[in-house]
This record gives C-alpha cells, structure tokens and sequence, in this order.
C-alpha cells in the first residue's frame, strides 16, 4: 500500500490560521480519496509558517470498480421519459436489460459499470480542487494568476511512496508544477532539495533547521525559556495561548532572555506582561524572590554568531520603547485617579452604552442603585456596594484600558487603590466582570458579588426591555454569558436571592421612556417572567454538563421557589441522586402508574379524586399497609421539604417503592363496587400528591 506525502509551501502563514489550515487541508483531502473510492489507514497533518503538510499512509493503489444498477421507466412509457433516462445514463436503447414485473409489464434497467482510476489520477484532481477551494479567513491573488492563497504560494511537493520507488503525482496550479523538492529554513538552509518519503522529508528538514510538528516547536520553545529563566533564578509566567501563537511565528526556534529596564519595574505586572504580549510576543519571566516581572523572554527564528545577541539588542530597544508608552499611561492615569476620578467619571456620560438606553454614566447610576439593594442580600455594606459600583468603570476612560482593553477592571482595581478607597471598592473593581465564562473564576467578596450582579441584571433587563435578546446562534450583546453569570455567582455563593424581585427592582431603575416606550415588546414588560425563563433554560445547559438531566430540572422548575436558583439546584441535585438508587426509577415508574389510572379516571369520571380516602374500605393487607406507609411518608416529607433537606424527603419517598408495587400487585383499581373503586383512586391521589410534593416527577422522562 503506497504513502502520500503533500506540502504546501508559501510566503508566511499568519499563526493564527494554521490550525484550522492544518484540519481544513486533512479533511479536504482525505474526504475527497474517499469519495473517489479510496481508503487509506492514517493521516497525520503539519505545519511551519512556511508550509502545509498532510502525511497519508496506506493508501489504496486504485478505486474499487463500481458497478451500479438503475431503475428506469416501463418499456411502454412515453418516448419523452425514456430520452430523459437514456441521456441520464449515457447508454442507448438496445444496452438496457429488459425485466418483466409483477403486473406483466416490463420494465428498462441500466447497469452502469465504472472502472477502478489509479490513485495519481485521483490525487492529482482532489488536491488541486483542494488547493483552489481552499477556505482560509482572508487570501490574495498575486502576480497574472487567478489563484488565491494566504500568502503567494511558491511549491507543490506532492509525491506517492510503494516498494517501486518515489513517484511525483504530475499537478499543476496556475503555472506551479508538483515536484519531490522542498526547501529548508529562509536564512540558515534556503537550498531546495528531493526527498523519498515522510521519514526522509523530516530528517532533512530539521537538517535544514526547520522544525515540522508545532507541538514540538512549542516544547522547545517552552523548555529553552525555562532553562534561560531557571539559570538566573526566576521563572517564566505561563501563558498557552502565547506558546501556541509564537510557535507558528517560527520554524527553528531560538529563545532568549532579557531584562526589563529598572525605569519600569515600577508598573503593575499585569501591564508589563500585557504590553510585551500583545506588541512584542514576549514571555514575561517573574523574579521569586522580589515578585516583580524583572526580565522576558524572546524567541528568534534563527541562530546567530553573536548568540543571538544583537537581536536581544534590538528587542530590548523596542521593548523600552513601547514600556515607555505604558509609563506615561501609568503615570497619567496616576494622576486622574488620586483626584476622585471625577474627570473619567464625567467622561463616561459622553460614552453611549447604547442608543436605546443611554450613557454609560447612566448605567452606572442604575447599577449603583441596584447593587446597593442586592448587598442586603449577600451580607455586603450596602454603602461599600454602592461606592464600588460607581467608581467600577471609571478605568474604561483611563489611557491605560484605552491602549489595552483587556485590562479593563484590572487597572480599575490600582485606580482605586491609588484613589484612597477600601480594599473592599478596589476588588469589586476589579471583580464585577467575572465571572466571563464556564471557567472563569467567581468573585466571593460580598461587595464584589453584589456589583457584579447588578451589572449583568442590569445589562439582561435593559435588553429585555428593548427586546433584544439572542436569537438562534446570534447573541451580539453576550446576554446568555451574562445570564451564566449570574447563575454562577448565585450558586458558587450558594445564594439565596428572589430573581424576580430583583428583576423588578432593575427595572424601576430604568426611565420611565425605555421601560414603557414603544421599542419595549409584549413579554417584556416589568416584572414578567421571560427573563426568568432565559436564566431557567440557561441553567439547563449548565447543569447538563454536570451530569444533572434537563427533565429533572423541569421536574424541579415547576415547584414553588423556582426562581431561587440555589433552592432550585439542591432539589435537582437531591432527586439525580435519588434516580441514581435502585428504587427511585422503580418508584417513578409506580407513581406514573398511578398517575396515569387516575388521570383516566378522572377525565372519564369528569371529576377529581382529591379527597376521602379511608382505610376502613381497604380490603387487602397489601391496601392497609400503603395506607400507613403514605401517613408515615407524608410525616416526614412535609416538613422534611419545608426545611429544604430534601436528601430527606426523597429517602421517605423511597420507602414507599414496596408498598405501591404489593398494592398494584394485589389490588383491581376499577372494580366494580363504586365506594372501593372510589377510595382506591382517592389513595392513588394520596400518592400523586404526597410523591409530587418533592417535585413535578410527571416532567420526567422514562
């Protein structure tokens, strides 16, 4: 079975691409050998900032022949119907089988027999076809040519691999040729040369100073920083998405390590650290003993005489360059702060938050207010809450989050600090974003709680008002990450807020013109219970990756206090557990047993039988011991839900699985004595109502 070796080799592919460039070309050509009739039994696929390469092993010689058989019309049929089946085919008349059926008609098939293609043939057209279609994010035309790639595409070394030898497969795209020949490193092996197989392409091209898997690009990269940093006694801060990006940015990586000039040491670590990222690709390196970012680590394309010295040089001259720009923020924004941060504060009613609901200072004024409400609620000072919250965003207008966004909150957090406020102020600052994703860590300081809840009610219940809300996949204002925050900061605090009332109380912060002007649609008015079902249907996809069903939630969801979502969860939490046992799912199929007889009943009857059950009509002992077996159940399940132990109540419940099955085992429901067949729906009603008080178990499924 031969191997494939592909390479695409171009101008510099920008690192964020490569590895969806690298999915993209496996599939492409992979799925289309397929759907040639070929099979293969691995693909490994790569990539440098130079080139593209898919590795295939196994591959099949040639395409199985096909042969197809195809109904056609009946021999009798209009002349129009056969020309049509005949042109479909490509056959004629006197080349179709002929086969009588059941009514004695006859009726035309085509057999249609396709040769097995040799594999080049096919491979030549499959990645040509890749190679023009190709979806990269953004490519260019150059030169004459109509072909459009990333960056200039330069080569094509396509070749197929068996005991015979090295076969190149003939492929031309827009005047470039397939060959057996690549090239090696832009500085240190530019010489283009042969290779024979995957194995030998390689060894020659680390030979050539190029490093082909990205993974191992990363790992050296990695290990060559903190061999640098562990000789000076620091250490690099880890950053994956830094490592990933600088390990496309090159294919022979050299690290270095310089220090941060003592002018600058004075910032705060997260703006060295965000400034030699996002300008320079820089690792930052932190000295243990003093806790400061003091050095940085480089990574070179290329090895030089000097030991990569006049690079560092360079690097260093830039980095104080761009540090010296963050000094003046710093500096600045210093300035402003220890004033009040009264001139951000203004700034902000000159900044839209949006047209529908005003400035940005106006938002401040209503999460303020609303934060200070919440903080009753979470054992937070309800002064500190409010303070912080006013001052929270005063950073968006600082010169430092102008230059880099992605410090918002943080540099909020210094601001403060330099401000002269509470530590309590300055962390709610900093915290009132979070939590941003599944993963993202949950403020727990009360103040911060309380701000950061204000400001996603905030921001759900002013686009619900002007009905806004995510539609499908579109969700422009991250409405449903707000709602996930909201959801997590409730139950990580283990929280015990009224969701309605504080949708309530957001929306009286608004003006009257939002919360009662034509923009605003049915179903958003104050107080009404869409948004709560958006929090419910939010906490359904995170609990389903906690292993908790989303019919269990509905079983839980349909109970009083549902919009108290801690409450919520330790009833879901307590019924999973209980189906998880061997009498909960014997239980439930019991309860909907006798749910479905007595809804029956009562439909049939046209009445409901809710009341009068007596044991002195029970005929059987099996009868009389669920009579007593409800009463001891209900004894402890009523006050077992009222103190919310329903770890509890659901073992009571379980207590009742053998009574039920004996009594349905024993006992004819219908029977036809009317007052027994009366009382036994009654019971069934006993069970229906005393099962139900834990949850809504007609919701779940199975």
């Amino acid at each position: 079975m031969p191997d494939l070796l592909i390479e695409l080799f171009s101008e510099e592919i920008p690192a964020r691409m490569q590895a969806k460039a690298r999915e993209d070309l496996k599939k492409l050509v992979t799925d289309g050998l397929v759907e040639a009739g070929l099979t293969y039994a691995s693909a490994g696929v790569f990539s440098t900032p130079r080139r593209l390469t898919l590795s295939i092993d196994g591959l099949s010689p040639e395409s199985r022949p096909v042969r197809e058989e195809r109904k056609g019309p009946r021999a009798d049929a209009p002349p129009a119907a056969l020309e049509g089946f005949l042109r479909s085919t490509g056959l004629t008349l006197d080349q179709l089988e002929r086969r009588e059926d059941k009514k004695g008609g006859v009726t035309l098939f085509a057999i249609l027999e396709k040769p097995g293609r040799k594999a080049p043939e096919i491979i030549a057209e499959v990645l040509e076809s890749t190679i023009r279609t190709f979806p990269w994010p953004k490519s260019m035309r150059w030169g004459s040519g109509s072909l459009r790639w990333v960056r200039p595409l330069h080569s094509i070394l396509c070749i197929l691999v068996d005991e015979a030898g090295v076969q190149i497969i003939p492929l031309s795209v827009d005047g470039i040729r397939s060959t057996n020949t690549t090239e090696g490193h832009r500085f240190l092996s530019p010489n283009r040369f042969p290779v024979t197989s995957f194995d030998d392409y390689a060894i020659k091209l680390k030979r050539a100073h190029v490093v082909l898997d990205s993974a191992e690009r990363e790992a050296a990269i990695w290990q060559g920083a903190q061999n640098l940093a562990f000789a000076a006694g620091w250490h690099v801060v880890e950053d994956k998405a830094l490592l990933t990006e600088v390990a496309g940015l090159v294919e022979w990586p050299v690290p270095l390590m310089g220090r941060i000039g003592e002018e600058f040491l004075h910032l705060p670590p997260e703006v060295l650290q965000t400034s030699m990222r996002e300008h320079q690709k820089f690792f930052s390196v932190k000295n243990p003993r003093t806790g400061r970012i003091e050095g940085f680590i480089t990574v070179a394309n290329t090895e030089t005489a000097d030991h990569g010295a006049t690079i560092l040089k360079g690097n260093q001259k830039v980095l104080s360059a761009r540090l010296s720009d963050a000094r003046f923020f710093w500096e600045k924004d210093l300035r402003v702060a220890r004033e009040g941060m009264t001139e951000w504060l203004d700034g902000l009613k000159a900044v839209t938050f949006h047209n529908k609901l005003g400035s940005q200072h106006a938002r401040i004024e209503r999460i303020a207010t609303l934060a200070q409400q919440i903080a009753h609620l979470v054992d937070a000072d309800p002064a500190l809450a409010k303070q912080a919250a006013e001052v929270a965003k005063a950073d968006l207008r600082s010169a430092m989050v102008g230059e880099f966004p992605e410090l918002q909150g943080l540099m909020g957090k210094y601001y403060a600090k330099a401000a002269g406020l509470p530590e309590a102020v300055a962390n709610a600052a900093r915290d009132h974003y979070s939590p941003l994703g599944p993963t993202d860590t949950v403020p727990s300081d009360p103040v911060s709680v309380a701000v950061a809840l204000a400001d996603k009610i905030d921001t759900l219940t002013g686009f619900w008002a002007i009905d806004e809300k995510p539609t499908g996949s579109k969700d422009p204002f991250a409405l449903r990450r707000a709602a996930l925050g909201v959801i997590r900061l409730v139950l990580n605090n283990k929280l015990r807020i009224d969701l309605r009332a504080i949708r309530i109380s957001a929306d009286a912060a608004f003006p009257e013109s939002i919360m009662s002007g034509e923009q605003v649609a049915e179903g958003s008015k104050p107080g009404d219970d869409s948004l709560l079902s958006f929090f419910h249907d939010r906490l359904k996809v995170f609990l389903k990756d906690q292993g908790i069903r989303h019919d269990l939630i509905d079983a839980c969801l349909a109970m009083p206090g549902n919009d108290d979502l801690t409450l919520l969860v330790k009833r879901a939490d307590a019924l999973a557990a209980f189906l998880k046992t061997e009498d909960g799912p014997n239980l439930l199929q019991g309860f909907k047993r006798a749910n479905t007889i007595l809804s029956q009943a009562e439909q049939k009857d046209g009445v409901e039988y809710s009341y009068g059950a007596d044991i002195k009509f029970a005929e059987t002992p099996e009868e009389r011991d669920l009579f007593l077996k409800l009463d001891m159940a209900e004894a402890t399940i009523a006050p077992a839900v009222a103190n919310e132990d329903f770890n509890a109540a659901m073992w009571a419940m379980s207590a009742l699985r053998a009574p039920i099955d004996a009594f349905f085992n024993a006992v004819q429901i219908n029977t036809d004595n009317a007052i027994v067949r009366r009382n036994r729906l009654n019971l069934l009603h006993r069970i229906r109502a005393i099962c139900g008080g834990v949850a809504d178990l007609t919701k779940i499924e199975g």
